[in-house]
């Protein structure tokens, strides 16, 4: 007897493979975030990856092609109008957004502020700006802890942001006043997000701590995690996967804080006994936190080498009837000159034991997944993608 199908979805976040073709509409015309990192520190040492065609996706130095990769390989092109993790993650379940989410490069209107304030209980907030993450607490940090008042920022993509010192606002009041700004932002001011930004420190040292959490929007149509849950099939969403769909269709979520962890918390989940058929989400944020906004390309290639030598734990892990794919949902060069998100198509890699790999060219839409996860199944759904499986 088979055992029961699994599909394992590792979204790399912010690891694209070169700009869109409408990238020059987004502002990010020439991104490439494996690309230009790979000319950037003189070559990415990737072995595994190498071996599983990730070369052959595209021109990477010190990544060459090989000629038998161990996965299928091909990029996709986002349909959806943004950059978002939130978009890229809910068109990677089916759902295409045709309208671009607000945005807020001026900061958020006054009275919009006002109210957030007066619903908070709150005497009012610094900053209210686009700015990096790292750069306003440095700014407004030592004026916060002064003042209690919390930092509020956005970003080019669609977010509302509030930092807070851990000592100043303990997490769960910064928690409390972000859900109080996601009710709050509906209808034309419906962000893909409200994120909480706690950080620690003195002046000069403040730094950001890994208790951040979002708060995004409901998906405004069916996504096919809760097809898959409807029939019977387990979704696990772990790391910020429960965030990014505000829990639509997940039957069990593990939070982690880095990449290390989400995957140890991966692997473990795949050497449990089987019990039901599994979908198993997981999102690895620190190639996007940590080194894409930071513009760190050393810190980027860094981590992709340590995700390249764990990445044979969890190939050891697969058996016959599972499928692993290995994509992103939007790019964040770390070679370029600001820290938003890039638009660019993101490489797809799909490792199926005991079927041989063949190129998948080039996908329409981050919908193909989806599709391909109703095929995996055989759900009685449909989503607007077509499926690399077939």
């Amino acid at each position: 007897m088979n055992p029961p199908r699994r599909f394992i979805l590792l979204v790399l976040d912010g690891v694209g493979a070169g700009d869109a073709p409408d990238a020059a509409a987004f502002g990010d015309a020439g991104a490439n975030t494996l690309g230009n990192l790979s000319r950037r520190v003189g070559g990415l040492r990737l072995p595994t990856l190498q071996s599983l065609g990730l070369g052959n996706v595209l021109d990477l130095q010190g990544v060459p092609p090989v000629e038998h990769p161990g996965a299928s390989w091909g990029r996709m092109l986002e349909k959806s109008q943004g950059k978002d993790s939130t978009l890229g993650h809910w068109e990677l379940a089916g759902l295409v957004t045709a309208r671009a989410l607000p945005v807020y490069p001026r900061g958020f209107p006054e009275e919009l502020v006002q109210a957030f304030c007066e619903a908070c209980g709150i005497p009012g907030v610094l900053g209210n700006k686009a700015a990096s993450g790292t750069e306003i607490i440095a700014e407004l940090g030592a004026e916060h802890l002064h003042s209690g008042k919390p930092i509020l920022y956005t970003s080019a993509d669609s977010v509302f942001q509030i930092a807070a010192h851990e000592e100043r606002l303990p997490l769960e009041e910064l928690y409390r006043i972000c859900r109080v700004a996601r009710d709050l932002l509906v209808g034309e001011h419906a962000v893909a997000r409200v994120i909480a930004r706690p950080f620690v420190g003195v002046e000069g040292a403040f730094e950001r701590t890994t208790n951040r959490r979002d708060f995004s929007l409901k998906p405004h149509g069916p996504i096919v995690l809760e097809a898959a849950r409807e029939a019977g099939i387990e979704v696990v969403a772990i790391g910020k996967i429960d965030d990014l769909y505000a829990g639509t269709g997940i039957d069990r979520s593990l939070k982690s804080k880095n990449n290390d962890e989400g995957f140890g918390l991966l692997c473990e989940e795949l050497r449990q006994p089987a019990r039901q058929e599994q979908f198993l989400l997981l999102n690895l944020v620190d190639f996007d936190v940590l080194w894409g906004h930071r513009l760190d390309p050393r810190g980027f290639a860094g981590g992709l080498e340590t995700f390249d030598r764990q990445l044979p734990q969890l190939l050891e892990l697969l058996r016959p009837g599972d499928v692993l794919c290995m994509t992103a949902d939007h790019g964040n060069d770390p070679t370029g000159s600001n820290t938003d998100h890039t638009r660019e198509s993101v490489p797809l890699l799909v490792v199926e034991p005991g079927r041989e790999a063949r190129s998948l060219g080039t996908r329409e839409s981050f919908t193909d997944m989806a599709a391909s996860v109703v095929s995996h199944f055989g759900l009685p759904a449909s989503f607007s993608g077509n499926s690399f499986l077939d």
